[in-house]
């Protein structure tokens, strides 16, 4: 498994919709490992193919938070939401492409979402709390639209200018 780079924005990659996955290969396999491998390194509870410049339908994710309970790596390909509650959650949601840059996003509070597996089976499962708001915000990675796109153009101007000056620094470096 290899760490491999997450893109910062503005990337015009992150702003693109990410092609289907149409069957499993070896390199897809190995990308996700990669990716799972990436999104705990960064730390992160999820990750979409565009952040690392894959541009196919594969997130993977694990909102696991307490120390004592075991993982729950999850690899989907080609999500998607079929079912959306009505009730709402407001989470201060943070991107792995936005460094340290925070803001309530407000999405549904749980949502049925059918992907295709590593094994190429199709799943369905139901989320709520965290692992929806996750899996809405990575399901967005691939359509090419970022939590900021959810916020005031002002704070979306702000936050990108910050990203923008963070890249020249990185770039200097």
């Amino acid at each position: 498994m290899t760490l491999r780079p997450i893109l910062i924005h503005p990337d015009p990659r992150l702003k693109k919709r990410a092609d289907p996955v149409t069957h499993v290969t070896k390199d897809l396999r190995r990308a996700a490992d990669d990716m799972l491998k990436t999104m705990y390194d960064a730390p992160g509870i999820g990750l979409a193919g565009p952040q690392v410049g894959l541009m196919a339908r594969i997130i993977v994710m694990d909102c696991v938070k307490d120390k004592d309970a075991a993982p729950r790596p999850m690899v989907l390909l080609n999500p998607e939401v079929t079912w959306a509650s009505e009730g709402l959650n407001t989470y201060e949601e943070g991107c792995l492409s936005i460094p340290d840059q925070y803001a309530e996003v407000t999405r549904p509070a749980e949502v049925a979402v059918r992907w295709m597996d590593l094994d190429g089976a199709t799943q369905e499962e139901r989320f709520a709390g965290l692992w929806a708001t996750c899996v809405q915000h990575e399901i967005d990675h691939l359509n090419g639209r970022l939590f900021i796109d959810y916020l005031t153009p002002l704070k979306r101007q702000l936050i990108t200018r910050k990203m923008e000056k963070l890249k020249r620094e990185r770039a200097r470096l």
